[in-house]
């Protein structure tokens, strides 16, 4: 089985909508990447999840809202809105942290379990995997999960280390 019917399947989305949001993306010229555990997939050995984290150039996240909003059920939470697909378990976020908007200028298209899309740099996926892992709002399990992803690229690419805070280093081991 292809990776993008893989994911599709385990997403259970039947009728595309994970590739209609990013045409409607593509076709209003909206500034976008992957971000998040999908964005690790781009660069390391792949892990299934049914999320889709993305990034959108800060001065277009009102734009992108009130788009997304108009074809979909949206949910606003502190750090970003959720789109709820009809028909499909995928769970597809956008983050309105303006500090992800930035990942967006250097995004190099990449493949994600079969789909080729704008994907956030290496050490900007870890550098937000960091700041995901140190915050307290966020809950334990997904604490965890963050850090089983800065495991995930530091096997691959021990250079990265520095880019580390100890504190975070020392929960790792």
């Amino acid at each position: 089985m292809e990776a993008l019917a893989f994911w599709k399947t385990i997403t259970m989305d039947k009728k595309n909508r994970l590739e209609d949001i990013l045409s409607l993306l593509d076709e209003h010229q909206v500034k976008y990447c992957a971000v998040g555990g999908q964005a690790v997939n781009a660069y390391v050995e792949p892990l299934v999840s049914l999320d889709l984290d993305l990034a959108v150039a800060v001065d277009q996240l009102q734009q992108v809202e009130a788009l997304l909003s108009e074809k979909y059920r949206t949910e606003r939470f502190p750090h970003s809105f959720n789109i709820v697909l009809p028909d499909s378990d995928l769970r597809e976020q956008i983050q309105t942290d303006s500090r992800y908007g930035e990942f967006v200028k250097d995004a190099e298209p990449r493949e994600i379990l079969g789909l080729t899309m704008p994907v956030a740099r290496l050490q900007d996926v870890l550098r937000g995997k960091v700041w995901a892992a140190q915050d307290a709002e966020r809950r334990a399990s997904k604490r965890q999960k963050d850090l089983a992803d800065i495991a995930r690229i530091l096997e691959s690419f021990p250079e990265m280390r520095p880019q580390v805070p100890p504190e975070v280093l020392a929960k790792l081991i």
